[in-house]
């Protein structure tokens, strides 16, 4: 018995949906890789699930943007507004800015040079002598900071060692100050201890001992 035809409506099962959604997205991507190897077509194709989610093939040969671009122009449909197409301008213009200007920059390291004619290259040479003044005066502004940065050190240098020293002095003169207290302390209790001593043993400065003069005494007789 043949397949018996399938009523086309919507699928009420969520489960057998997404199980038909898978079968007939991959068969309709393998066609489209089967129509671009076997008739040299070109092939775009998007497709969103129910879930949002895409899938996509497009021809080796080709880009969705071309594709795109040949419709509009080919089915006279609009797909772009005036402001999209101002943008697309803008981004081509602004690629080949950065294209122009790479290549001015491999022309100032030296590079691709050879082919440059003898105009171009003496504007390439103004603009490296331009560019080596500007750099040299950098460089003896930057010297100069260094320099000023430099005095500024050594002045607090020199200010700090100035603290240093007049600390130095002041801890020095308080030594002195204490040491000079403490001799004067211990002769004023030399001074108080002599004072509480018999008279006998106290010893004169300007004369002998009064005990040995005794004693010189009695063997004298």
């Amino acid at each position: 018995m043949g397949r018996g035809k399938i009523e086309i409506k919507r699928i009420e099962n969520s489960t057998n949906r997404q199980v038909t959604y898978t079968k007939r997205r991959n068969g309709i991507m393998k066609k489209a890789k089967e129509i671009t190897v076997l008739c040299d077509a070109r092939v775009s194709l998007i497709i969103f699930g129910s879930s949002g989610k895409m899938h996509e093939y497009c021809s080796p040969s080709t880009s969705l943007i071309d594709i795109l671009d040949q419709y509009q122009n080919t089915s006279r449909k609009k797909l772009w507004d005036d402001k999209h197409e101002n943008l697309s301008n803008e981004i081509d213009r602004i690629k080949k800015e950065n294209d122009s200007m790479q290549i001015e920059l491999r022309h100032l390291k030296g590079e691709d040079i050879s082919s440059l004619p003898y105009k171009e290259l003496m504007a390439l040479e103004d603009a490296l002598e331009t560019g080596l003044t500007c750099v040299r005066a950098k460089q003896m502004d930057a010297l100069d900071v260094a320099k000023k940065n430099m005095k500024f050190l050594e002045d607090d240098n020199k200010q700090l060692n100035l603290i240093m020293n007049q600390q130095q002095m002041s801890y020095e003169a308080r030594e002195q100050m204490d040491e000079q207290g403490y001799q004067r302390a211990a002769r004023a209790a030399a001074v108080d201890y002599n004072s509480q001593m018999p008279f006998s043993f106290r010893v004169q400065p300007m004369q002998p001992n009064l005990q040995e003069r005794m004693y010189e005494r009695l063997r004298g007789s």
